[in-house]
């Protein structure tokens, strides 16, 4: 199945390791064996025969609680999609490229002649209320993710490709009238009609049309306004994947019993809990075997490399991190980015000369085992072809950043430069608080930028808290200039959602007419042209480059501590359900 990104459909944002400077020799030597120690890592545990029943304890690595907002329309954290794993479950299977196939709980047929994708949810698929999931359950999201009530980050202007999205979601129309339920509400199929298609739509991932369901039977009666604080939502979801939610102590665990009207049959464990563990105790957790599974730290991967009756599997993901640049604001009314000319981080010399005062290497070595990587665009390698090779990206150059700026006019009075008109430059920076690390990798950052003469302070003078972090990304804080997040990235490569002028996950809010003409030209018709779509692909990320309103920082091995008592669990594309287990297949060797 599809990994899949948060804010992803539009992507996540997320904390980041980063770090000091440089390294001993012995050090980098020894570094370096723990990135060729991950790259030899299987991404699946050795298949086996299961038995039936028994616990598995998942942790959940955070040192805030998590959200628990239990919809996928409205969830943005990454955090609350892992929580749900068990029970949330895509439409549809992918193979190993992410094109979706017919082996999921519904079909997908794409007609490019008659500008259709007919979706079948399959008979027997089942919410754990024992209710057959009908073809309004199927459209449902897209009234969710419309109507402007909901407040979903998760709407994109991409979606308006369907016919009468634009409308509905502008409050000009009551239903959306590219959605057909040709067989009535209580149906199994749903045909939609685009104005357009594009060569994305046959794989996961693609944003232009939704790939989960909502049970409408049970969420019908909550108004829009009130469904992201609604109990059903918060405390009693249901779901039609293999668990069903049995126990939840908010913010800090969940406990997943079997669906017993799961359309595969019966899943093979008792419970599945999930469990905040700060990550500064992730390392000894893992040590002491209190959790089944959990997610290496890279920062603590000597601690725990030899720990023994655990098996390692690891993969690199399809996310980075980024520094982006706020330039402006989302107006709610008009559905766009806006972005002010004048804002203080719109120069390009500034932003360009931030990004090359940045020491990656030196932090990688030093804080993550070798286990993370600078990447230079922001079309990760992963993809292919689309992948632009040629861009370099912003190597560590404090030479070039001092020329940028002093030919830019950001002249010194003092220790401190001032912007070219004169007036003192301060930046306020914002950054998540993490693990032990993050206080003197963030004062690292700071550092190389004092370095060029910039006044880079934190945001109140500290790591901001996960929620807070969000919240003012989001929702466009005045006091932020430039921010620390990480998108994880959806299996479809088009920057679309992330970075259109309708997607409200743009945070940065910039907004070009070259901008748009390129993504829109990555996603047009002419792009069923696959050496077409490469070439704008390639254009697109020069561009980004140059203009450095969103830079990109790093990537990292995934790496997974599992019980070598367990089987079933994979990371492959084709064997994960939106980037987490399938969990109908995991279980305890027999």
């Amino acid at each position: 199945m599809k990994e899949k990104n948060f804010l992803c459909s539009i992507g996540i944002i997320a904390t980041c390791a980063m770090a000091l400077v440089g390294c001993n020799k012995a050090n980098k030597s020894n570094n370096e064996d723990s990135s060729k120690e991950a790259s030899k890592f299987p991404n699946a545990l050795p298949k086996k025969q299961t038995k039936q029943g028994g616990t598995v304890r998942v942790a959940v690595e955070t040192d805030t609680p998590f959200t628990g907002i239990f919809t996928d329309e409205l969830s943005v954290t990454a955090t609350d999609a892992d929580v749900a794993s068990p029970g949330e479950e895509s439409l549809f299977y992918t193979d190993d490229n992410y094109k979706i196939n017919d082996k999921g709980p519904a079909t997908m047929k794409l007609d490019q002649k008659n500008k259709t994708i007919t979706i079948t949810i399959k008979k027997g698929v089942k919410w754990s209320d024992g209710k057959q999931v009908v073809a309004k359950d199927m459209a449902y999201p897209y009234e969710i993710l419309a109507n402007k009530n909901t407040k979903a980050q998760r709407y994109s202007t991409k979606m308006e490709v369907l016919k009468g999205m634009k409308e509905y979601h502008e409050g000009k129309a009551k239903k959306i009238s590219g959605i057909e339920l040709p067989d009535g509400d209580n149906g199994r199929k749903m045909i939609l009609h685009f104005s357009y298609m594009t060569p994305g739509m046959a794989f996961s991932g693609n944003d232009y049309y939704w790939e989960s369901a909502s049970p409408y039977h049970y969420l019908k009666d909550v108004p829009f306004s009130k469904l992201e604080s609604s109990d059903k939502v918060r405390k009693r979801p249901i779901y039609f994947g293999p668990y069903k939610l049995d126990k939840l102590v908010r913010g800090q665990s969940a406990t997943w019993v079997p669906n017993k009207y799961y359309w595969q049959g019966k899943p093979k464990l008792d419970k599945i809990i999930y469990q905040v563990v700060s990550p500064n105790s992730t390392s000894q957790a893992i040590k002491s075997h209190k959790f089944d599974i959990a997610q290496v730290i890279n920062a603590q991967w000597k601690q725990v490399k030899d720990t023994k009756d655990v098996r390692f599997i690891a993969e690199i993901p399809l996310y980075y991190s980024y520094l982006g640049f706020k330039v402006g604001k989302f107006d709610a009314k008009k559905g766009k980015n806006v972005m002010n000319p004048h804002s203080k981080m719109n120069n390009k010399a500034l932003r360009q000369a931030i990004g090359y005062a940045m020491n990656v290497e030196d932090v990688n070595k030093r804080y993550n085992n070798n286990l993370s990587f600078r990447i230079p665009t922001l079309i990760p390698k992963q993809y292919g072809d689309v992948y632009n090779k040629n861009v370099k990206g912003f190597t560590y150059n404090l030479k070039k950043a001092n020329e940028l700026l002093d030919k830019a006019g950001y002249k010194k009075k003092g220790k401190w430069r001032v912007q070219p008109n004169g007036k003192p430059l301060k930046i306020n920076f914002l950054a998540m608080s993490g693990d032990a690390t993050q206080g003197p990798i963030i004062q690292n950052y700071l550092q190389q930028w004092h370095k060029i003469g910039l006044n880079v302070g934190l945001l109140n003078g500290r790591l901001t808290e996960r929620n807070s972090f969000y919240d003012k990304v989001q929702n466009d804080n005045p006091q932020v200039d430039m921010f620390l997040g990480a998108w994880g990235l959806s299996t479809e490569p088009s920057p679309n959602g992330l970075y259109s002028e309708g997607g409200p996950a743009n945070y940065t809010r910039f907004v070009t007419p070259e901008n748009n003409k390129l993504i829109k030209e990555i996603d047009s018709a002419k792009a069923f042209n696959h050496k077409y779509r490469v070439e704008k692909f390639h254009e697109w990320q020069q561009y980004m480059f140059d203009q450095a309103y969103v830079i990109p920082v790093f990537n990292a091995y995934k790496i997974k501590a599992v019980n070598n008592k367990l089987t079933g669990l994979s990371l492959k594309p084709s064997e994960t359900n939106n980037g987490h287990p399938i969990w109908y297949k995991v279980g305890y060797i027999k």
